[in-house]
């Protein structure tokens, strides 16, 4: 056999050998020339699910795990408009086998808009369980819901969100912003492990993903999960990946949690996922030509457009790193090159390709909302530089240290206009009379603190949005100039946030709402000397234009959307990492229609 060049190599590896791209997705049997092939019954171990719903479609799938010794195992799918399969609108029968890992994947076509159906797999004597799921509104509905999930670690703790979602009946779909699996090994000392033994959901494989068998493995574990299992059952799913599906904080290149010498070429790690992430996931399969490829778009009638991004794989630029700016012996920040490269044009997100998609999506749609439903945080999330960037000479300062730092010096600044503006001279003897305390004139005589205060806002996640402004401007500035109502749904922090979006010049374009994790944790695990609420409210009264927070509970956000608002709620767990647990519904934020062309963020 001729030997296979890398970029062949990918291709064929993220086709599968061609099987997700032929007869599977049609529902027909697509292994016609393997005659000799054993065929037996299977089991439907890993449940079934639905996603990427259309007018008149909607992928189907499930796994159909074959007994020892079988080469391929023929299933046969049905979809019915009732729970009891009396009525039966489209049915089929297809093959699979070890080269897609025996998961099934059918396109059922000949669907009406709008509808309800139920959906099952079936081979030789064995059923799977039922499904529901439905086709997309051509006519505009009144309202449509969501479930936005995002970021779910199987060793950090249960699924009990996932559960929650699986219980409601207003729920149209769901959206599963990505980390829908983590790549992490297994080991107390790896990531969100440490109670990993204790609650029996230690990871499998033991290692850390990097061939095809690990990313198929851990995606088997996740979905043996009876929690996962029933949410997929209950709502088709429409989904995007992040970095974890790869390796964290991937980009088109490479990965922060990828080294080449022991790891080999990312390329082919980054294939073998994304065709795990595809033969498992109720995706429809994009073109051959372009397998890295998961934008695509939704609409809800006239109500609703839903776009999907891929700000992670597909265009991407490495992520800047602070560390690459400080000089280490003086801890002076080179603030001028870091704002060159902030500014360079020439950095992509999402890619070239994919924002002329966007601005043509956007422009031919006529939908009341145009909902973006992307992995990162897009508002614009700027704290003082002494909170993020440590030196050897001056220690990270918490939010606690610097909200009394920032008090004193509100104080003297206060009296000194008082003082200036009665002609009295700004002596320490007279800022004390006029009020100042001792403790707050040593804070401000203190060189060390006056260049605290002085230090700029800088990106408190340059992984974001905000480590990309010029790609960020470009979006909002698509949006303005087509004066579109903007919803920006956002995941990967693991933690909840309302933001208002505004551009450079402080135009309102529109809303962002993240959701906060499903299980992985949030900035309690990273500043843990700081209680949540004061970290969240402290947090909220340095960023102007962020409306909520809540950086310790784990949870999930509904989405609803109707002619005149978008809504979001944010539902949390009191703990993934027992049995038993309450829920509570924490907050509701909506962005109104006031007039043509007017927002705004309701903070309520």
């Amino acid at each position: 056999m001729p030997p296979i060049d890398r970029r062949s190599f990918i291709r064929h590896a993220v086709l599968g050998s061609g099987a997700l791209a032929s007869g599977l997705l049609t529902g027909c049997n697509n292994n016609d020339n393997d005659s000799a092939a054993t065929t037996t019954t299977a089991s439907f171990t890993h449940g079934i699910a639905s996603g990427d719903p259309l007018a008149d479609r909607v992928i189907l799938w499930t796994r159909a795990l074959p007994s020892a010794n079988a080469t391929s195992t023929s299933v046969t799918w049905e979809v019915a408009s009732d729970a009891a399969f009396a009525t039966i609108v489209n049915k089929g029968e297809t093959k699979t086998d070890a080269s897609r890992d025996y998961t099934v994947k059918v396109d059922a076509s000949g669907l009406s808009a709008g509808n309800t159906y139920y959906y099952r797999f079936k081979t030789d004597g064995n059923t799977s369980p039922v499904g529901k799921t439905r086709t997309l509104p051509q006519a505009s509905p009144d309202e449509v819901k969501f479930a936005i999930f995002s970021c779910a670690n199987y060793p950090a703790g249960y699924f009990h969100i996932y559960a929650e979602a699986a219980k409601r009946d207003d729920l149209f779909a769901a959206i599963h912003l990505g980390d829908y699996i983590y790549e992490y090994g297994a080991g107390a000392d790896q990531y969100a492990s440490a109670d990993a033994a204790k609650l029996g959901r230690v990871s499998l494989p033991a290692n850390e993903l990097v061939k095809i068998d690990d990313y198929r493995q851990r995606y088997a574990q996740y979905r043996s999960d009876k929690d996962l299992q029933a949410v997929h059952a209950k709502l088709p799913f429409i989904c995007i990946w992040d970095d974890h599906e790869i390796a964290n904080d991937t980009w088109k290149d490479g990965a922060e949690n990828h080294t080449t010498a022991t790891e080999g070429d990312f390329a082919l790690r980054r294939a073998a996922a994304l065709k795990a992430w595809q033969e498992w996931l109720p995706v429809r399969e994009q073109a051959a030509s372009n397998p890295l490829r998961a934008y695509r778009s939704f609409d809800f009638g006239t109500l609703m457009s839903l776009h999907m991004l891929d700000t992670r794989v597909g265009g991407r630029d490495k992520q800047l790193d602070y560390a690459t700016y400080i000089d280490q012996t003086t801890g002076a920040f080179d603030s001028t090159t870091f704002a060159s490269d902030m500014a360079d044009p020439t950095r992509q997100l999402l890619g070239t390709e994919q924002m002329v998609w966007l601005q043509s999506q956007l422009a031919a749609s006529s939908a009341t909302w145009q909902v973006l439903g992307q992995q990162i945080l897009m508002g614009k999330m700027y704290l003082p530089s002494p909170l993020l960037t440590p030196t050897p000479q001056k220690p990270t300062v918490s939010f606690a240290q610097y909200g009394v730092l920032a008090t004193a010096f509100i104080t003297y600044q206060t009296l000194v206009a008082k003082l200036t503006a009665a002609g009295t001279p700004v002596t320490p003897e007279n800022l004390l009379a006029a009020g100042m305390t001792a403790s707050q004139l040593t804070i401000i005589n203190d060189p060390v603190n006056q260049a605290i205060i002085a230090a700029p806002s800088i990106p408190y996640n340059l992984d974001a949005w905000d480590g990309y402004a010029v790609a960020r401007e470009t979006v909002f500035g698509s949006a303005r100039a087509l004066d579109k109502n903007i919803v920006v749904l956002s995941g990967d922090t693991h933690n909840a946030w309302a933001n208002d979006l505004q551009d450079v010049s402080g135009n309102a374009i529109g809303v962002e709402f993240a959701t906060p994790s499903v299980s992985s944790p949030g900035l309690e695990e990273y500043i843990p000397d700081t209680k949540p609420a004061e970290l969240a409210a402290g947090v909220q009264q340095l960023i102007p234009t962020l409306a909520y927070a809540d950086t310790s509970q784990r949870g999930y956000m509904v989405l609803s959307v109707n002619a005149t608002e978008a809504k979001a709620d944010w539902h949390f767990v009191s703990s993934v990492k027992t049995s038993t647990y309450t829920t509570k519904l924490e907050k509701s934020l909506k962005t109104t229609l006031v007039g043509a062309g007017k927002r705004k963020l309701v903070r309520s």
